[in-house]
C-alpha cells in the first residue's frame, strides 16, 4: 500500500496547481518536493513489476491436468432405501373378566383392550420412501401374538400441483378426526366407544382417495374415496363384487386464533352396502345367537379440535380439547342363526329373517392438558344412545339403554420417543353388569423413522 504522503502527491499531481500569492513559496516548494518523491517511487514499482513479468515469461509453462469425467454408474434400478420404523407398544390391564359387549349396537371388528393382565399391544412395523419424484410409498404392519396384519399399504402422487393429492391403496379413511390414528397415537390407552360401534377400531379403506387443499389462508380442505367396503360396517360379501362397495365424502375447515390457538371442524359422511355381515344379538331368552345383516349402512360425522398454547410454543405446556359425534342409520334384512341347541329361541324357518332398522348417535369429548415439559393429563367422557330398533318379527328385544365411559389418564414422556402412562376408567357400556372400574398401565416407544402426526 501506498504511504498517505505518496497519495497526496498523487492528487496534487492530478490537479493544477493554482496561481500562489506572495508569501506562499514555502508551500509551492513542499508541492514540487512531493511530486519528484512521487515520480521515483512510481518509477520504482513500475521497474519492480516489468522485472517479475520477464522473470515469469522465461518459466517453462506446467501442463495442468484435466478433470477426469465421471464415469456414468451403471443403473440399478429404483434404489430401496426407506424410512424404517418400529412402535413397540405393551400394557398391564386390570378389568372384569369377560367380553364386554357395547349394549344396544352390533359389533364390529378388533378388541385391543379387552384382555386381562400382561400383554402386548398393538405394535407396529412402518416402511415409507420415495418411489420416484412423482410417487410415494407407505407400509404400516401391524403385530399382534401370532399374527401380522397389513393395516396400510398406500402410494400417494407428489406435485400434482393446484393442491391436489391422490392416493391408491389401502389407507386409513380421512373421514372424522381420530379415524387416521394409528393406537400409539392415541391420547388414552383404548379407543372411544363410538370408534368401537362405528368401526371396531378405525375405518380402513382398500380403494382410491383423491384431496384439494384449497389454495387460501384458512385451512380448507376436501376430500373423497371409494373403496371395497369390505371393512364394517361392510362386509366381505360386500365388498365381493365389481365396483365400489363403501364410498366417503369429508370437509375439513381450521384457523389460527391469534399466536396462541387453532382449530379445525370437520363433516364426513360414509356409505356402506354390508351383505352378510356377522354379528351377535341376544335373543328374548337371554341366550346369545349369531346374526347376518344385508342392507345398507349410512353414517354422518363431525368433527372438532381446539389446540392452544402460550405463544403457540407447546413445548412446556399446551392444552388440546376434541371432540366427535356421528348419527347412523341402517336399513335391511337380518337373519338369526338357529341356537335352540342352546336354549335359544331363533328357530330355522321360524321367524329367522326379518327387517331391520336402526338409528343410533353417540359422542365423546376430552381434554388433554401438558402442565409441564414431559407431564400430560386427561380426561375423556363418552355417551352413545342406542336409538331406536325395529327387529320386526325376530324374537330379539331392543336394548333402551345409553352406555356410557369414563376416562382419566396421566402420561410421561422422557423423550418424544417414549411414552408411560397410567389410566383409570370407568365403564357403563354394558347393560345389566356392574361397573367396570379399569386400570391399565402402558408404554410406547419407537424406534427408527416416524413421522409427525396430523393436527
Amino acid at each position: 500500500m501506498f504511504r498517505p504522503t505518496l497519495l497526496a502527491a498523487a492528487l496534487a499531481c492530478a490537479l493544477p496547481l493554482p496561481a500562489l500569492a506572495a508569501g506562499d513559496a514555502d508551500l509551492a516548494a513542499e508541492i514540487v518536493k512531493l511530486r519528484t518523491e512521487f515520480d521515483q517511487k512510481f518509477k520504482e514499482l513500475q521497474a519492480g513489476y516489468e522485472t517479475r513479468l520477464r522473470q515469469l515469461e522465461k518459466t517453462p509453462a506446467v501442463p495442468v491436468a484435466a478433470a477426469p469425467t465421471p464415469t456414468p454408474r451403471a443403473s440399478r434400478g429404483n434404489d430401496f432405501n426407506p424410512e424404517l420404523g418400529l412402535v413397540l407398544q405393551g400394557s398391564y390391564a386390570q378389568r372384569k373378566p369377560g367380553e364386554r359387549a357395547i349394549t344396544g349396537f352390533l359389533a364390529g371388528r378388533h378388541d385391543h383392550a379387552g384382555s386381562r393382565g400382561f400383554k402386548l399391544d398393538h405394535s407396529e412395523l412402518t416402511l415409507a420412501a420415495n418411489i420416484d419424484p412423482t410417487l410415494r410409498g407407505y407400509a404400516n404392519i401391524a403385530l399382534l401374538d401370532g399374527a401380522a396384519e397389513v393395516e396400510e399399504a398406500w402410494f400417494q402422487t407428489l406435485g400434482l400441483g393446484n393442491g391436489l393429492s391422490v392416493k391408491g391403496g389401502r389407507f386409513l379413511s380421512g373421514i372424522g378426526y381420530a379415524n387416521e390414528q394409528h393406537p400409539h397415537a392415541w391420547d388414552f390407552a383404548d379407543n372411544s366407544l363410538m370408534y368401537n360401534v362405528l368401526f371396531g377400531e378405525h375405518l380402513a379403506q382398500d380403494g382410491v382417495q383423491v384431496k384439494w387443499l384449497a389454495p387460501t389462508a384458512t385451512f380448507l380442505e376436501f376430500g373423497a374415496e371409494l373403496g371395497r367396503g369390505g371393512n364394517f360396517p361392510g362386509s366381505d360379501d360386500g365388498g365381493n363384487r365389481n365396483g365400489a362397495g363403501a364410498w366417503s365424502a369429508f370437509a375439513h375447515v381450521g384457523d389460527d386464533v391469534g399466536d396462541a390457538a387453532s382449530w379445525r371442524a370437520g363433516l364426513s359422511y360414509l356409505s356402506a352396502k354390508p351383505k352378510n355381515r356377522s354379528s351377535h344379538v341376544e335373543d328374548l331368552g337371554g341366550v346369545e345367537a349369531e346374526t347376518l345383516f344385508s342392507g345398507k349402512s349410512n353414517t354422518w360425522l363431525a368433527d372438532f379440535v381446539w389446540k392452544w398454547a402460550p405463544d403457540g410454543n407447546p413445548k412446556a405446556r399446551n392444552f388440546k380439547f376434541q371432540t366427535e359425534y356421528f348419527r347412523r342409520g341402517e336399513n335391511g334384512d337380518l337373519t338369526c342363526s338357529d341356537n335352540t341347541a342352546d336354549g335359544g329361541a331363533c328357530a330355522t324357518g321360524v321367524n329367522d329373517s326379518d327387517v331391520y332398522r336402526v338409528r343410533q348417535s353417540g359422542w365423546y369429548a376430552q381434554g388433554i392438558y401438558q402442565f409441564m415439559p414431559r407431564w400430560r393429563a386427561g380426561l375423556r367422557y363418552d355417551r352413545l344412545n342406542s336409538g331406536g330398533v325395529n327387529f320386526g318379527l325376530l324374537p330379539v328385544a331392543p336394548a333402551d339403554y345409553r352406555p356410557s365411559k369414563w376416562s382419566l389418564m396421566a402420561d410421561y414422556s422422557p423423550s418424544e420417543f417414549s411414552r408411560f402412562r397410567l389410566q383409570l376408567a370407568r365403564d357403563r357400556s354394558m347393560q345389566g353388569s356392574p361397573d367396570d372400574n379399569q386400570v391399565t398401565l402402558q408404554y410406547i416407544h419407537s424406534l427408527g423413522a416416524h413421522g409427525g402426526h396430523k393436527f
